[in-house]
């Protein structure tokens, strides 16, 4: 909620009927305590495994391609799952996001293995 405050503060001061501010204010005022301790696990948890992934596809590790993908794929389940109970638009966004990116790693997948099959 303070980080909210401080992010939009400026904004609502210098138009208090401002719709961006003012939607961030009112979304924050309807988030318990579990509920900001949820988001905060599982977003921090969300981006260590990307990192973890990102950095395999980095180094070029084949596996990495395929996990990458079930990794996004249980993300996606999950947070269906949960969208199912707190229609909320933000796992509705990630969701998307994770698709696309998804989309691109099968894109970058499927073309490393035909530059592997053409180099042997």
């Amino acid at each position: 909620m303070s980080l909210v405050n401080r992010l939009t503060q400026e904004e609502l001061v210098e138009d208090p009927h401002d719709f961006i501010a003012g939607h961030l204010m009112n979304a924050a005022n309807h988030f318990s305590v579990g509920t900001q301790h949820f988001y905060a696990f599982y977003l921090l948890s969300h981006g260590l495994i990307k990192i973890a992934l990102v950095a395999g596809l980095l180094r070029g590790k084949l596996w990495a391609y395929p996990a990458s993908l079930v990794a996004l794929l249980l993300f996606i389940v999950y947070q269906l799952y949960r969208f199912s109970y707190t229609h909320s638009a933000g796992l509705i966004v990630l969701t998307i996001f994770d698709l696309i990116v998804i989309w691109l790693i099968w894109h970058e997948y499927r073309l490393v293995l035909r530059h592997k099959v053409a180099s042997r």
